[in-house]
């Protein structure tokens, strides 16, 4: 049975969560915008409203995350925005770009956080005496936790270059036009070789995360 301060830190958990794949989502969407796709637009998601995102993905928003934590003491879910395939094929370079919004937003929340939280220790507000998946007592100072945290593995995750996550289709970026035109075409019609893309980058994501993660708290902590 759970305890009421289990309870009260997965709901903390959880009103991070939704905010922080929001952000992410909105950001795709909203990039995709600015480069003319108008797809997510029209679906409501470039907004901070959790709904329409949830409407969208029922399961990664709502019942996974809270499996995870019951499993594992942290969330994990899922969302998506809407594109058009024809408008990525036919401008690769803004399909790149829209594909690292999501992650910068990440990165951005992450380092918020991160600062938040270190000028709580520096004040002496906050205790900074337990680990990030742990509760200090503070809900204050659990939510910033979370929140550096969260964020610095869903941006790490994404950014991994393995289709059908973000990092993929982000390598157009430094790619000539033509090529990262390829490279999306050959992204479409992927198929089945997206989901076993998807294991081989849950298998490797420690490698990834825990040095971002070191890196990340060395930059905002110093340690």
């Amino acid at each position: 049975m759970l305890e009421p301060e289990q309870i009260v830190f997965g709901l903390m958990w959880y009103v991070v969560f939704l905010f922080s794949t929001v952000c992410h989502e909105a950001a795709h969407a909203w990039a995709a915008l600015q480069g003319g796709d108008r797809t997510a637009y029209y679906s409501g998601q470039v907004s901070l409203s959790p709904f329409p995102h949830i409407q969208r993905e029922p399961f990664g928003m709502m019942i996974w995350p809270w499996l995870t934590f019951f499993l594992n003491g942290w969330m994990m879910g899922w969302a998506s925005a809407p594109y058009d395939p024809f408008w990525a094929r036919r401008y690769p370079k803004r399909a790149a770009w829209m594909s690292l919004a999501g992650p910068a937003a990440n990165f951005t929340l992450a380092i918020v956080g991160g600062l938040l939280l270190r000028a709580g220790h520096s004040a002496g507000v906050f205790q900074g005496t337990t680990g990030f998946l742990t509760t200090s007592g503070n809900p204050l100072e659990d939510m910033f936790k979370i929140m550096f945290f969260l964020n610095v593995v869903l941006g790490a995750f994404n950014l991994i270059p393995i289709p059908p996550l973000d990092g993929f289709t982000a390598i157009g970026v430094v790619l000539p036009e033509q090529m990262a035109y390829k490279l999306e075409e050959w992204r479409q019609t992927a198929g089945m070789f997206q989901i076993v893309g998807l294991l081989i980058a849950w298998k490797v994501a420690g490698y990834v995360i825990g040095p971002v993660m070191a890196v990340m708290s060395i930059l905002i902590f110093g340690t």
